[in-house]
């Protein structure tokens, strides 16, 4: 038996039985780990409501040696807030919709529990913190977050030299499969023409240029969110049930 402590984003809250929740949290040093909150759904509860999605939170766990290495759950024992970004996302529908599709996104990029996602972890908090202080309008912070994940995980889209042979840009086709960019040489069946504004957009969002983001036009900006949506499903192989949301 052991206890371990970790600070981490509450991803999702499924109940279980008549009072407990199953908590699932994108951790700093433990990657996302599923554990049981008992009795946190009662109302006498003292750290019930610490525990719900989009709390930065410090918690300590309780394990068995078979549930280290996988076999059932441990608990949540302890909870501390460090930063509920809930506050500032739940009463606005769509702040709201846009970190759900952050959280969701977050969750399947660390679908191997127990794996830390150092990178993955603190550009959630980077964006929950950004989304709940309302800096910039929530979409371009979604599309910026959903950028930066791919591009952690290791599939970071080209906006500039061909995505194919390398040829300096800017090139005119825009291909999910082909991974960005592409030149009429490389050019693949699927290719669409976005626009210089949207593609230029979301290479401003990727690389942090809220300046350029911000000024963006707002026909300019749905053309970028289509072509976001449209790539991170090609990598995820299915699509994120918020999103739909968000779109409408």
């Amino acid at each position: 038996m052991t206890l371990f402590r970790d600070d981490g984003i509450v991803l999702r809250t499924q109940k279980l039985g008549e009072a407990d929740r199953i908590i699932t949290i994108l951790t700093r040093g433990h990657g996302r780990v599923r554990a049981v909150a008992r009795g946190v759904r009662r109302t006498k509860s003292k750290f019930g409501a610490r525990l719900e999605p989009f709390s930065h939170v410090d918690v300590q766990f309780f394990a068995r040696g078979s549930e280290l290495v996988g076999r059932g759950l441990p608990l949540c024992t302890q909870s501390e807030t460090i930063a509920a970004y809930g506050s500032g996302i739940v009463t606005d529908y769509a702040r709201y919709t846009a970190g759900t599709a952050m959280l969701e996104t977050a969750e399947r990029f660390t679908d191997h529990e127990g794996e830390p996602a150092v990178q993955q972890y603190l550009l959630l908090i980077g964006a929950l913190r950004t989304l709940a202080r309302g800096e910039h309008a929530p979409h371009l912070i979604l599309d910026a977050f959903l950028l930066r994940s791919l591009a952690v995980n290791g599939y970071a889209p080209s906006f500039e030299d061909c995505a194919r042979c390398g040829i300096h840009g800017p090139n005119r086709f825009f291909s999910v499969a082909a991974g960005g960019v592409v030149c009429g040489d490389c050019r693949v069946p699927g290719s669409v023409v976005p626009s210089a504004e949207a593609v230029g957009l979301l290479s401003a969002l990727l690389t942090g240029d809220w300046e350029t983001a911000d000024a963006c036009e707002p026909r300019h900006v749905r053309e970028g969110s289509g072509l976001v949506s449209a790539y991170l499903h090609w990598h995820l192989e299915r699509g994120l049930r918020s999103l739909r949301y968000v779109e409408k």
